[in-house]
């Protein structure tokens, strides 16, 4: 099995460069970092924790196509595998609308931005010119070999992941999401001929960690608060949630009161991820092994305090998991 560990890009430079080198440490054979708006860079965090580990890879968890070209994602890639000696993942997602709206960007169809972009991507990394650029729209540092990860939610989306990409980043909203994920995922495979066996499927579950059930209750309420309001209506729809039900919660944000949209998060929103000791932990991902999951990705917050978190992710929980397989 695989086991991967995902943050977002508000931790500081040093704290995640500390975390990569934690995440190292503790046995994790990937890390993510995600690329939202308006907060750290990604592929500068990136480059700066390929410079103090060794072996895991190292992976942006997502660029989009709407505020960054698709020629500068190419650059991106193409240096980070450089300077990674190798260990560069590139995620690849259409942009959640609403935050792309924040900076004043329109976008077209999720799903069809999303293949274009891939589609534009492979043909640069491969040392070519995608259709309709001039001849001279290609790399001049030559071609290289980067995974494509597609982050995925719809079922739409899922299915691109499996006709085009390399691996899949499905956020799965409840855990219990993964069967109809993976579904999705092999129907697309098999559109374009493909072993969907032979994608590298994440079982992305959002985690909250700590021996102290309330503390880690709340460090996930406030990641439900902030990004709740961005999901799409088919992923709330089979957790039996709408956007209507976020709106308090996104009215309180806009406010500046993190601690009352935290407050706000029901019961029924919190089942959108996992959250409790080792045990609960253990309890979900080994559903999820039942399932059929062969790697698992430990999302956002992790935990009320994340290196903890990480520590017992590594010592506790990714050990009897690695006996299930």
């Amino acid at each position: 099995m695989k086991f991967s560990v995902r943050f977002n890009n508000d931790l500081a430079a040093e704290r995640f460069i500390r975390m990569a080198a934690l995440a190292e440490e503790a046995g994790f054979d990937q890390i993510w970092i995600s690329n939202d708006l308006f907060w750290h860079s990604a592929p500068v965090l990136v480059a700066a924790a390929a410079g103090v580990t060794t072996r895991i890879a190292l992976g942006v968890g997502v660029f989009n196509p709407v505020s960054i070209h698709t020629a500068e994602i190419a650059m991106a890639a193409a240096s980070l595998q450089e300077v990674s000696d190798g260990r560069f993942c590139l995620g690849l997602g259409a942009g959640a609308d609403e935050f792309l709206n924040w900076a004043g960007l329109n976008a077209g169809p999720p799903v069809f931005r999303t293949e274009r972009a891939i589609k534009d991507l492979r043909a640069l990394l491969s040392g070519g010119v995608p259709e309709d650029w001039r001849p001279e729209g290609r790399l001049r540092t030559g071609p290289v070999s980067v995974p494509i990860y597609v982050g995925a939610m719809g079922p739409r989306m899922l299915q691109l992941a499996g006709r085009l990409a390399d691996g899949a980043l499905p956020l799965l909203l409840p855990p219990a999401r993964y069967a109809f994920a993976v579904r999705e995922i092999a129907a697309g495979a098999r559109q374009s001929g493909r072993d969907p066996e032979s994608l590298d499927v994440a079982a992305c579950i959002w985690c909250s960690i700590d021996a102290n059930r309330a503390r880690a209750t709340r460090a996930l309420a406030s990641k439900i608060a902030y990004y709740g309001p961005s999901f799409s209506p088919h992923l709330l729809e089979a957790a039996s949630l709408t956007l209507d039900d976020f709106r308090s919660i996104q009215e309180a944000m806009s406010n500046g009161d993190a601690e009352r949209a935290a407050d706000l998060v029901s019961p029924a929103m919190l089942r959108l991820g996992v959250a409790g000791g080792v045990d609960e932990v253990l309890e979900a991902c080994a559903g999820l092994v039942a399932a059929g999951a062969r790697h698992i990705s430990f999302g956002p917050p992790l935990g009320p305090d994340p290196e903890q978190a990480m520590t017992t992710l590594g010592t506790k929980v990714v050990p009897a998991l690695r006996t299930m397989d």
